[in-house]
């Protein structure tokens, strides 16, 4: 009886002892009624079980760790061996007190007790009578209680209904056995062969697969036919769950390819990762729906949510759908709905941050600010969408951080240069594999609130595609009126964009799409005079750039001759980026100086710069003299802002052709024809022979002939130099020109006058002939801007003429005749 082991099959256990196999006899009648008639003593240690329930005649082991179960068993097995089990309320307990534990338990026999090498006990019990605790005299050092018998109340011995009820239990019994795998045949046997009533219903009630609290009501039950009716229910339960089983796995071929074996293997490591204090996938689920709770839904999303939720609970966790649900899912819960930030309506501090950031931009702070101020008024205002538009360089996407700054917002950015997929902006539908929401609501999760400041960079870079038009999908997110439920396709609700503050930047204008520019407000923004991005490099880039270096201002200054200097022969822009690559290069100069203990100069010098940056790529586009007939300055507007333009013409003999070159488009060469043929019309009144024209060849020259050029503006500088050509007369020294003609000689207005002054001014012109319907456009311009320049307003070509030609002849000027 030294050795033993304890032999589990299935839900039925069979007790083994020592080496000879020598099993623990089935209860018989004769044993039972023994067991009936012996006396209960008056009180007995209590043993509280965990996790299980003791029926009278069955045989369990018990592992016990806890201190005072181990010292009871102790205590009992060196004495009577006789002690009461019952079972917990609570399976957690580790100290239960009386009223902790349940009233009715079962007087067990100790057998066997087994100390294991961890410290723990292994007891082998028998139960053998039902009692009830009459009182707990005892807490310590195990609990002690007082106890009655429990009566079995046993049905007449001619009760047919009642045997009836114990064959259909043992016929149960041997069907639960054949239809489950595991359980070996050798059960049935020892189902038959069991006589006793009582102990039949406990060994069954047993070995079942029912929770503590079932087998606790089913040893509660005091009448033996009633506890055998509740046995029978719960036997067909089982029965029936069992054969449901098998009828569907009969039904379903097992064959273990791919899809299968990938199955079974995430369901190992969803075992290992629950080992691991991981979370499986229905606690990942339990968890969207609690965190679903704390959401600021409205009912229609609430619902959608669940529905979705729903779904994927019923979805094979290894098909590709399921992990997209998870995605769209968790999207759901990670956008901020309903959810914004505060604003700040300090209207001081606002304007304190977009100036401490940027120097001038005053129309874009105005608006700014008078939008702050309209919102602190009226809290329920849509945000607008403004564009900012200008040359790059000037801070269009920059500005928009100190927006967000100023008015207490998150700020998210997109880039959309190079666009050309729809999906990008509304997302891809569910049903794709590797599908995903668009770039609006993606950039609005990353923000975290739905009132963020959002910079749309570079709109009118958007392009079209096969796979749709991205900047019609832009025509709903920036409507007012219509985006406060934008659809996007992966998203499947509409979602609120009325209080997100949209700034677009672009350079041009006329790229973007008219439907999607008249929804904009559109700011111009210019570039910068000289004396603005000696200013700018002063006070925001010379320090960035002393600070990304790791100098500080005692290490390294500049002065503003320098910077005009850098400015001047070593940058061509409007903005202000190639000029801090430049100032960037002269300051990585010293901290090399720095880390080799060299000397150098504390104060950039010119020659410094010289040695640094080389000789001065750039001077001044503008001619020294004016001795040269037919040499006109026009003025042009780019994408990367305004620039002077050479018109040139030469006069040869010939059959009285036109020749244009430059690289010119269809707009450019119509006006040199107008001009040409106004000449003609009016040759007389200029001083023109009309001979002339059919004696020489013309060739008009617009340099630099790898750019393309196109537009109306060098309509007068045209026929001014065609005129200065034709009569040999010299073009008025540091002037320049823009404005389109018509036949009849009059002067029409054109655009972008700000960006031509500026680039007037930085070539060294001081004097502007424009067309008088452009006057409103100068007096937009700051007075700084236009010091040093004096402006000439026309209608007509005559006054063009008048203004522009001397009435010297240039140097070795030619006789036409």
């Amino acid at each position: 009886m030294s050795n033993h082991k304890i032999l589990t099959i299935d839900n039925l256990s069979l007790q083994e002892f020592d080496s000879e196999a020598e099993l623990i006899p089935l209860l018989t009648p004769e044993d039972e009624e023994e067991m009936n008639n012996e006396e209960l003593p008056v009180s007995l240690p209590i043993l509280p079980l965990r996790n299980t329930v003791l029926f009278p005649g069955v045989v369990i082991p018990i592992s016990a760790g806890r201190d005072k179960s181990i010292k009871l068993i102790n205590d009992a097995n060196a004495g009577g061996k006789i002690i009461g089990v019952v079972s917990q309320i609570n399976e957690e307990d580790e100290d239960p007190s009386k009223d902790d534990i349940h009233k009715v338990g079962t007087v067990a026999r100790i057998l066997r007790v087994l100390k294991m090498p961890d410290g723990n006990v292994t007891v082998i019990l028998q139960g053998k009578k039902r009692f009830e605790i009459d009182e707990v005299v005892l807490e310590e050092p195990y609990m002690t209680a007082t106890i009655k018998e429990v009566a079995e109340e046993r049905p007449d011995e001619n009760d047919t209904e009642f045997t009836a009820i114990l064959d259909s239990v043992k016929e149960l019994a041997i069907q639960i056995i054949k239809e489950s795998p595991n359980i070996p045949s050798e059960a049935t046997f020892a189902i038959k062969n069991i006589e006793s009533q009582s102990f039949l219903i406990n060994f069954v009630s047993s070995n079942m697969n029912l929770s503590v609290k079932e087998k606790q009501g089913l040893l509660s039950i005091n009448g033996l036919k009633e506890r055998a009716l509740e046995t029978l229910r719960y036997m067909n339960v089982e029965l029936q769950k069992l054969e449901l089983k098998n009828d569907i796995q009969s039904k379903v071929r097992f064959d273990l390819d791919q899809q299968q074996r990938e199955y079974f293997l995430h369901q190992q490591m969803k075992t290992i990762q629950e080992e691991l204090g991981g979370v499986s996938q229905e606690e990942e689920m339990d968890e969207m729906g609690q965190k679903a709770k704390t959401k600021k839904w409205d009912e229609k999303t609430q619902k959608h949510f669940e529905k979705e939720l729903s779904k994927m609970r019923r979805m094979n966790p290894q098909s590709p759908d399921f992990g997209i649900q998870r995605n769209y899912l968790e999207l759901f819960l990670e956008l901020p709905w309903g959810e914004y930030s505060k604003d700040k309506f300090d209207l001081k501090h606002a304007q304190k941050v977009l100036d401490k950031d940027h120097f001038g931009l005053d129309e874009v702070k105005k608006r700014m600010i008078e939008h702050l101020a309209v919102l602190k008024l009226r809290n329920d205002m849509k945000s607008p969408i403004i564009c900012l538009t200008g040359p790059p360089g000037v801070g269009k996407t920059s500005i928009g951080r100190s927006v967000a700054e100023a008015l207490g917002r998150e700020y998210v950015r997109i880039s959309l240069g190079g666009l050309r997929d729809e999906a990008e902006i509304r997302g891809h539908r569910k049903t794709y594999i590797g599908a995903m929401p668009g770039r609006i609501i993606q950039s609005l999760k990353k923000a975290g609130t739905s009132n963020p400041v959002f910079i749309l960079d570079e709109i009118d870079k958007l392009s079209n595609g096969n796979s749709g038009d991205p900047s019609s999908a832009l025509l709903e997110v920036l409507d007012p009126e219509q985006n406060s439920a934008f659809y996007d396709n992966f998203l499947e609700m509409g979602y609120d964009l009325s209080k997100v503050m949209f700034i677009a930047t672009s350079n041009n204008m006329a790229a973007i799409q008219p439907a999607l520019r008249d929804r904009m407000e559109v700011i111009k923004m210019s570039g910068y005079t000289i004396e603005e991005k000696v200013e700018i490099a002063k006070r925001h880039l010379f320090p960035k750039q002393l600070e990304a270096h790791g100098l500080t201002a005692k290490d390294l200054t500049i002065g503003k001759k320098q910077l005009e200097k850098i400015i001047e022969g070593y940058t061509r822009e409007s903005g202000v980026r190639n000029l801090e690559t430049k100032i960037a290069q002269v300051i990585r100069n010293a901290a090399k100086s720095v880390a080799m203990e060299e000397e150098y100069n504390k104060k950039v010098t010119d020659e410094d710069i010289v040695a640094i940056l080389g000789v001065p790529r750039l001077e001044r586009d503008k001619y020294e003299n004016n001795d040269v007939a037919g040499v006109v300055t026009g003025l042009a507007w780019t994408s990367v802002g305004g620039d002077i333009l050479f018109i040139e013409s030469l006069i040869s003999e010939g059959k009285g052709s036109l020749t244009i070159t430059g690289n010119l488009g269809t707009v450019m060469k119509e006006s040199a024809t107008i001009a040409l043929e106004y000449i003609k019309a009016n040759a007389k009144k200029l001083g023109i022979s009309t001979e002339l024209f059919q004696k020489y060849n013309i060739h008009l020259h617009v340099p630099e002939g790898a750019t393309p050029k196109d537009g109306p503006s060098a309509g007068i500088a045209m026929l001014t130099s065609l005129v200065s050509l034709l009569t040999q007369k010299k073009v008025k020294k540091s002037l320049a020109m823009t404005g389109e003609i018509t036949l009849r000689g009059k002067v029409l207005p054109v655009g972008g006058i700000k960006e031509k002054i500026l680039a007037a001014k930085r070539a060294g012109i001081k004097e502007i002939i424009l067309c008088h319907e452009n006057k409103s456009d100068i007096d937009e311009i700051k007075a700084e801007y236009l010091e040093g320049l004096s402006f000439h307003y026309v209608k007509e070509m005559s006054e063009v003429l008048a203004i522009a030609l001397t009435d010297q002849k240039v140097k070795n000027a030619k006789e036409l005749k």
